[in-house]
């Protein structure tokens, strides 16, 4: 799986965990709905850090909760 695959997937699970809206995350982290919308549609090859913590703010978690998933354990990434 691509890291960006993995990012998308990662969000998704957050959501469904949370009962939140794609809206809802924009809200709460005020990362644009296009933004979030590329990222999981996987338009956007890279997604900055900047663009990440503020997703992580809106799901009220930290980035090393964010990335404590089996989605990114490194015998699943490809590069």
């Amino acid at each position: 799986m691509l890291l960006e695959d993995a990012i998308a997937l990662r969000i998704e699970q957050l959501c469904i965990e949370r009962n939140m809206t794609k809206y809802a995350l924009f809200e709460k982290s005020g990362v644009p709905q296009t933004t979030l919308t590329s990222i999981k549609k996987k338009r956007s090859r890279s997604v900055k850090i900047k663009t990440l913590y503020a997703i992580c703010e809106g799901f009220d978690i930290s980035l090393e909760q964010f990335f404590a998933s089996p989605l990114f354990d490194r015998k699943t990434l490809l590069d």
